[in-house]
């Protein structure tokens, strides 16, 4: 169950003149939620297109920090534009999303798959060639992949179910 001061925190922001405005404008929450879709859907791409380059699916032709120069900037870059549409998403309906476990559970899975793409780019910023160094280290990366494909497929699902389970 959500506690009083979530609940009255959703009450007090559902009232505010922001989300007044977000409410009354028919055309503000399917806007925002197409600039959202479309975010999440560049973010995932360059997720997968990077990982796929990791398990040595996609692209062996290229280095895998080729392949993290060219993409890494679609997964950093939308992450202000999601966390800006979102806000306005939660602004509009707070308790739809606050006091919702799924939307709880997504925003744990999404904190996990930017660590685990920070663990996969980080050592690519101090030395191009860390991942084609040894056996262990493409071992290591391939099994950041192997983590990091599934946590990007269940925020998409999580962010998709907010809409249909009900708020504790």
């Amino acid at each position: 169950m959500a506690s009083q001061s979530l609940v009255s925190f959703c009450t007090w922001l559902a009232a505010t003149s922001f989300s007044r405005a977000v409410q009354t404008n028919d055309w503000v929450i399917p806007a925002v939620q197409t600039v959202h879709i479309l975010a999440v859907a560049a973010v995932v791409t360059a997720a997968l297109m990077i990982n796929l380059r990791l398990l040595g699916i996609r692209r062996d032709d290229q280095s895998v920090v080729g392949i993290a120069k060219r993409f890494a900037p679609l997964i950093w870059w939308p992450l202000p534009v999601l966390l800006a549409s979102g806000s306005i998403l939660i602004a509009a309906e707070p308790a739809r999303s606050l006091e919702n476990p799924v939307f709880l559970l997504k925003m744990g899975l999404l904190l996990a798959a930017v660590a685990v793409t920070l663990a996969c780019q980080l050592p690519l910023r101090g030395n191009a060639t860390f991942r084609e160094l040894s056996a262990g280290r493409r071992r290591a990366a391939q099994l950041i992949a192997l983590v990091s494909i599934p946590l990007w497929i269940a925020i998409v699902c999580a962010g998709r179910w907010i809409a249909y389970v009900q708020g504790t």
